[in-house]
């Protein structure tokens, strides 16, 4: 079975899988610039049968391995930047870097990728088409995916053909040892951030009235949108508004001119995304005016929603089923409103995002740590798994397609 000699492969490659991710893991990097990590995996990889193009914009690079046959690209993502914050897990290879730590396991979807690469090339003779490997930074925020679609790297316009599948592989720590989720459809939310700046006239604390106060308008805004999401949209479909800073005044006996509410904005639709920019500048603008000021709001475009295509999803489960047995899919019944840069690779090619549950085996894993938190731990066993199903998923795809 093509699934069980994926993981028998993957296994007699752990050790290369786990010190990768070792390796990574100790120095991490931000943002878009990610020239030690790509090249610990361009040294990795350095012996196997691949073409490198890297882009202009950031670190990114795409491995293409051609199969011995013609046919259809497949492309496996993994991402691979840290995030801005202090270790605390006491690991031997925790980072050596102040202030920064692979947070959301972005380490082990690069290693777990360099794995795959390393068993579909040992295949080569086998692989109908294309594999290509793409080492994406700037997934915190920093929209990595987008710059590679722009320069080219996927193909697409006037760089050649756009792979024909996309399959990624997202650790959890805080989901059950080695299995495998997913769902059709949305699986992850669109995420926006916006300024509201509320203007007001500024004057003596004493005597209010003589003012126009933007701190009871913006508070007052802060709750409106609460109601705005419970009472303008359906819950069918999840919203999210949370505002989580405001920022107004200088002193405890002034009244400032403005305030300033920051938040972010997760929706599950394009049309929902919409309307809900719509709404809030609607209450921003009509709550502000009911105290005699006015309101300005700026939306920042985040991500878009994380579309998994059915067919994607049900070959992805149809693989996890065959390594783990029946146990070893679960299948995600709501959408998670976390946010993920995979969308806008989603956007032009159809495939699928997974999640790998990396707890400890036997632990109580709903109560281990989430990712983004500082005391975030892998069960590093798991990660040969994760290579075999990145793998398995672009072999399946390449022989059969969307059967």
């Amino acid at each position: 079975m093509l699934t069980a000699s994926m993981i028998d492969a993957a296994r007699s490659i752990e050790e290369r899988i786990v010190a990768l991710r070792r390796a990574i893991h100790a120095e991490p990097e931000l943002g878009l610039e990610t020239p030690m990590t790509l090249a610990k995996v361009r040294a990795e990889l350095a012996d196997l049968p691949l073409t490198w193009r890297e882009g202009f914009s950031a670190t990114g690079a795409v491995a293409v391995l051609k199969g011995a046959k013609p046919g259809k690209i497949a492309l496996l993502r993994g991402d691979m930047d840290a995030l801005p914050m202090q270790e605390k897990t006491g690991l031997p290879f925790a980072s050596t870097i102040e202030g920064r730590m692979h947070a959301c396991g972005h380490d082990t979807h690069t290693a777990m990728l360099a794995g795959a690469a390393r068993i579909l090339a040992e295949r080569s003779e086998d692989v109908a088409g294309e594999v290509w490997f793409m080492f994406q930074p700037g997934e915190e925020g920093f929209h990595g995916a987008r710059y590679m679609i722009e320069d080219g790297l996927l193909g697409g316009d006037n760089h050649g053909p756009l792979p024909d599948a996309a399959f990624a592989l997202h650790i959890m720590p805080n989901a059950k040892h080695g299995v495998i989720a997913g769902k059709p459809g949305a699986m992850l939310a669109a995420a926006d951030m916006f300024n509201i700046t509320v203007k007001g006239r500024g004057g003596h604390a004493s005597m209010p009235h003589d003012t126009r106060d933007p701190i009871p308008a913006a508070a007052a805004i802060v709750t409106s949108l609460q109601a705005m999401v419970t009472r303008r949209f359906s819950a069918e479909e999840a919203t999210v508004v949370t505002v989580t800073r405001m920022d107004a005044g200088t002193a405890h006996n002034i009244i400032g001119d403005n305030a300033l509410l920051r938040g972010t904005i997760r929706t599950l639709s394009a049309e929902r995304r919409q309307a809900v920019r719509d709404a809030m500048r609607d209450v921003a603008d009509g709550v502000a005016a009911a105290h005699g000021c006015s309101a300005e709001v700026e939306i920042i475009e985040g991500f878009p929603v994380t579309l998994n295509d059915p067919r994607a999803i049900t070959l992805g489960e149809q693989i996890a089923r065959e390594m783990g047995g029946e146990e070893g899919w679960h299948p995600m019944v709501h959408s998670l409103m976390g946010a993920e840069d995979f969308s806008y690779v989603l956007e032009k090619v159809p495939g699928a995002m997974f999640f790998l549950g990396v707890a400890e085996e036997g632990a109580d894993w709903k109560s281990c740590c989430a990712i983004h938190s500082n005391r975030m731990m892998v069960d590093e066993s798991v990660l040969p798994k994760g290579s075999a199903f990145l793998a398995s998923c672009a072999m399946r795809f390449l022989e059969k397609g969307w059967e």
